[in-house]
């Protein structure tokens, strides 16, 4: 499962690359842009480090942290959307749902890994 999620948050960072790509203009369009790209690349990079993590508390604190970023680009995305800060506001429904589906397995991942604990 850990290469799966491995494979999807790489195309999801890449889909968040891309989309930030685009957003070139106003002064509003690259802070978006930007927090956008440091948030949700993040996930993919903290996957990484609990992966590779010291201890079953340090993975647990890693996730969380994948966690708390994908919320927050949900937070930026609905943002994009609602100005709107891209020419088809629509297409951002997709990504959108992807980060939620995202939330919903680090969510997961993290109770079962405190269960674990327990």
């Amino acid at each position: 499962a850990s290469d799966v999620y491995k494979r999807q948050l790489l195309e999801y960072s890449a889909r968040i690359v891309r989309l930030t790509e685009k957003m070139k203009g106003s002064q509003a369009k690259v802070h978006v842009s930007n927090q956008l790209l440091r948030s949700g690349t993040a996930p993919m990079a903290h996957h990484g480090e609990a992966q590779a993590a010291e201890s079953p508390k340090d993975f647990i604190h890693k996730l969380r942290i994948a966690l708390k970023e994908l919320r927050e680009t949900s937070r930026w995305l609905k943002l994009a959307q609602r100005v709107p800060l891209i020419d088809k506001p629509a297409l951002l429904s997709e990504l959108l749902d992807e980060t939620e589906q995202l939330i919903r397995i680090f969510h997961k991942s993290i109770s079962t890994a405190k269960k674990k604990l327990q």
